[in-house]
C-alpha cells in the first residue's frame, strides 16, 4: 500500500487525469473485410453519447468525447445545438472535433493532397466547417487525420502536395479562435503504402511550425514501426513545446488498434512517465489532451471502454509514483541499475487498491467494471437495439 506521501501524490494525479474517449467507439465497426454486429452497439448519435456517459459515470474519468462531423452531425453545421444538448442530457460534453475527408469518393487520390484544386478546396471547407462546429459546441480540439498519400513509386509529385498541405492546415489555422487548437496527427503508411504524405512525427512538426502557434502534433501510440521509441519521440515533441495530445490504443504487429496496455503496458507507463518526468522538472503540467481511438470489434464496446479508462488510470497512477528526484540524481551519476529500478518499482506498484480509495472518496463505484455489469444498462440497451442492429446485419449482407 503507498505511503502518506504516495497517496497524495497518487490522489493529486488521479484528479487531474482524464481520458477522452471516441463516439465511433460504441457502434458497429469491423475490419476492410467486413463489419461485425453487437445487438448493443449504438446507432445513433444519441445512443453513442448515451453510452459514453455510462464510462464517465462509472469511472470519473472521461467526461469529454470525441466526435467525427460525417458519422454524429449528419445535418453538419445545422446539427451542432443538437449533439450538443444530447451531450449535456448524458453528463458528458463534446470534446474533439474530428473531420472525415477520406470516406467520399473524392478522396480517392487524397483531400489536401488532391492533386485536383477544386477536391482541395471541398477538403479545406468540411474542415473548416468542423472548425466552426468547434466552436459552436466549446470544444478546443480540431483533430486532423488524412489518409493522403500514394501506391506506387513516381505516381505523385511528392513536394507539391507537402506545398498544398502548408497552404490548407495554414488557412485552418487562420479561421481557429483564440481558444482553439488543431492537432496534426501522422502515420507511416494505411492505407497509402508507398509514401504518407505526413508520414512521420516530423513532418507534422514541420507541418504544425508553418500552420501557426496553435497548431500541435497528435500521436497516436499506433502509428509508428515496431520497435520505435515512442517514448522518445514524445520527450522530442515536450522539448519543442508542441505535443498536443494522443490517440491511445496497443498494437502487436502495425496500427492494430487494440485495447490500450493490452501488449505492452510497460510501453504506457514510459510514455506517462516522460511526461510526468517533464513536469516535474519544469515544474509546470504539459498541456496535453488524452484521447483513446482503438478498435471494439470483438469485445463489448462500454465494457471495454471502461476496462480502457481503468487500465489508463492504473498506468498513469504508477508513473506518479516514480522518484524523479532520485532518478535525477543516479542519471547524473550514470548509476544505471539504480536508474533503472526507480521505473522498475513504480511499475511494479500495485496501484489498484489506492485507485479503489480515490473512487470511494469521488463516491464512485471501487470496481467500475462490476458496477456497470449490475447495473442493467447493457441488457437493456441490447434489447432495444436489437432490431436495428439485425437489420444492419440484413443490410451490410
Amino acid at each position: 500500500m503507498p505511503g502518506t506521501s504516495q497517496q497524495e501524490t497518487l490522489w493529486k494525479k488521479l484528479n487531474e487525469f482524464q481520458i477522452e474517449i471516441p463516439s465511433w467507439g460504441f457502434a458497429n465497426t469491423g475490419t476492410r473485410f467486413g463489419k461485425f454486429i453487437q445487438p448493443a452497439a449504438a446507432t445513433t448519435a444519441e445512443e453513442k453519447l448515451s453510452d459514453a456517459g455510462q464510462v464517465h459515470k462509472f469511472t470519473g474519468c472521461c467526461p469529454t468525447v470525441a466526435v467525427h462531423v460525417l458519422w454524429d452531425f449528419p445535418q453538419g453545421l445545422a446539427s451542432t445545438a443538437q449533439v450538443k444538448s444530447l451531450a449535456d442530457k448524458y453528463g458528458v460534453r463534446v470534446g474533439s472535433i474530428n473531420p472525415n475527408v477520406f470516406q467520399d469518393q473524392e478522396y480517392k487520390y487524397g483531400s489536401l493532397g488532391n492533386p485536383d484544386p477544386q477536391i482541395r478546396k471541398n477538403a479545406l471547407q468540411h474542415i473548416l466547417d468542423c472548425v466552426e462546429i468547434g466552436k459552436q459546441t466549446g470544444s478546443r480540439d480540431v483533430s486532423l487525420w488524412f489518409g493522403d498519400g500514394s501506391n506506387y513509386p513516381g505516381t505523385a509529385n511528392i513536394r507539391h502536395r507537402r506545398q498544398w498541405f502548408e497552404e490548407g492546415l495554414k488557412e485552418t489555422h487562420a479561421h481557429l479562435s483564440p481558444q482553439q487548437r488543431m492537432l496534426v496527427e501522422y502515420k507511416p503508411f494505411e492505407p497509402a503504402f508507398y509514401h504518407t504524405d505526413i508520414a512521420d512525427w516530423g513532418m507534422a512538426l514541420l507541418l504544425a511550425r508553418a500552420a501557426g502557434p496553435r497548431a500541435r502534433v497528435l500521436v497516436d501510440t499506433g502509428h509508428h514501426y515496431q520497435a520505435q521509441n515512442i517514448e522518445q519521440i514524445v520527450t522530442w515533441l515536450l522539448s519543442e513545446n508542441i505535443l498536443g495530445g494522443f490517440h491511445f490504443n496497443d498494437r502487436r504487429y502495425a496500427d492494430d488498434d487494440l485495447t490500450i496496455a493490452s501488449i505492452d503496458p510497460y510501453q504506457v507507463f514510459r510514455i506517462f512517465h516522460e511526461i510526468a518526468y517533464f513536469e516535474w522538472e519544469t515544474g509546470a503540467r504539459a498541456d496535453i489532451a488524452y484521447m483513446i481511438d482503438q478498435s471494439h470489434n470483438l469485445k463489448g464496446k462500454i465494457e471495454e471502454m471502461i476496462q480502457t479508462a481503468v487500465t489508463a488510470q492504473e498506468m498513469y497512477a504508477k508513473a506518479a509514483l516514480v522518484d524523479h528526484a532520485a532518478l535525477a540524481r543516479h542519471q547524473e551519476k550514470c548509476e544505471l541499475i539504480d536508474a533503472e529500478e526507480c521505473l522498475k518499482q513504480a511499475f511494479a506498484t500495485d496501484v489498484r487498491p489506492m485507485l479503489r480509495e480515490w473512487r470511494r472518496s469521488k463516491g464512485l463505484a471501487e470496481d467500475p467494471l462490476a458496477a456497470f455489469r449490475q447495473s442493467g444498462y447493457l441488457e437493456r440497451i441490447a434489447r432495444e437495439r436489437g432490431e436495428k442492429n439485425k437489420s444492419a446485419v440484413a443490410s451490410y449482407a
